[in-house]
């Protein structure tokens, strides 16, 4: 069993021995979820807004740093580095 304490509507803690104060919620719900008028619970939309930008920024990075490999690797071709070179050096 698992019990949350709701404030609010918003699920601010769980727990899972009992405490007094907190409602038994089912093993699906967890912190900062938001409890439904029809008793369900999902994350509220700023929540899902702030994940899809951290999400969308872990995304930039590590396209920023495939790019900058590429470029590298483009460059040190340039200057005439053999394939092997190249990879001897990474």
């Amino acid at each position: 069993m698992k019990y949350a304490l709701i404030i609010d509507n918003k699920v601010i803690q769980i727990s899972y021995p009992y405490v007094e104060g907190y409602v038994e919620v089912d093993d699906n719900v967890f912190a900062d979820m938001i409890k439904k008028s029809d008793g369900s619970f999902n994350y509220s939309d700023e929540f899902l807004a702030e994940q899809e930008q951290y999400r969308q920024e872990e995304l930039a990075k590590k396209q920023a740093k495939i790019d900058a490999k590429a470029s590298a690797l483009a460059k040190l071709t340039a200057l005439g580095l053999t394939e092997e070179e190249v990879k001897s050096i990474l």
